[in-house]
């Protein structure tokens, strides 16, 4: 029988916000700070795993000596660092990072004149990076998340299924911020709720734990 064990497996982790250029100097981003990426990185590193941090342009970046951080500020980057590691044998991918959902459909040369009245800008969607992720690797074990501003058991079902569907998760974090107050749900691909904590501390050690049940001989 397999010791549950992360030692020495390669996981890759995604955090904090992405950008999209609006025009040569000005972007749109979100509020991501990164934070439980980089709680999960010291945690799983801490067990043992070998951790790539793909971060993104976070106020405080993750300097912990054996964990390796690959920078990325624009949708762009995110998408080819993505793939370029993708061709490396991970054991496991946790993409937490806040990807920008929409880009602008054209980007303006030069800056936008600033003392515009009112402008009108059109948005279309970017392609969703977590469905490329086991379209790439289809034996990797894959961890979502899903950010919501209210989050409770019954829509567990609801919020995560096209992330199962999708991508293929083996995982879904669902999870909320409401007024400083955090929750969070670890959901299987059965729609099994693993786990319901209240701190992104809690959430990091039950996400390490439920990993090493979960990755044995099936995900060297």
């Amino acid at each position: 029988m397999a010791t549950s064990s992360l030692k020495n497996k390669k996981i890759l982790i995604t955090c904090g916000p992405t950008w999209v250029s609006l025009d040569s100097v000005r972007v749109i981003s979100n509020q991501s700070s990164g934070q439980l990426g980089h709680i999960l990185a010291r945690d799983l590193h801490k067990a043992g795993a070998r951790v790539t941090v793909l971060e993104g342009p976070v106020q405080t970046p993750l300097t912990v000596k054996g964990i390796k951080v690959l920078k990325f500020s624009f949708f762009d980057e995110l998408f080819a660092l993505l793939k370029k590691e993708l061709s490396q044998k991970y054991t496991a991918v946790i993409h937490a990072a806040a990807v920008a959902d929409y880009q602008p459909a054209k980007k303006f040369s030069g800056k936008i004149d600033s003392d515009l009245a009112k402008m009108q800008i059109t948005l279309v969607r970017t392609p969703k990076l977590i469905n490329i992720i086991k379209a790439i690797r289809p034996k990797i074990f894959l961890t979502g998340f899903k950010l919501e501003p209210r989050i409770d058991k019954n829509k567990l079902k609801k919020i995560t299924k096209k992330l199962f569907k999708n991508a293929h998760c083996n995982l879904v974090v669902a999870n909320s911020l409401n007024k400083k107050n955090y929750s969070g749900y670890i959901v299987n691909n059965r729609l099994q709720v693993l786990a319901k904590v209240g701190s992104r501390q809690k959430l990091s050690q039950r996400l390490v734990e439920i990993l090493k049940e979960k990755i044995c001989t099936d995900f060297p």
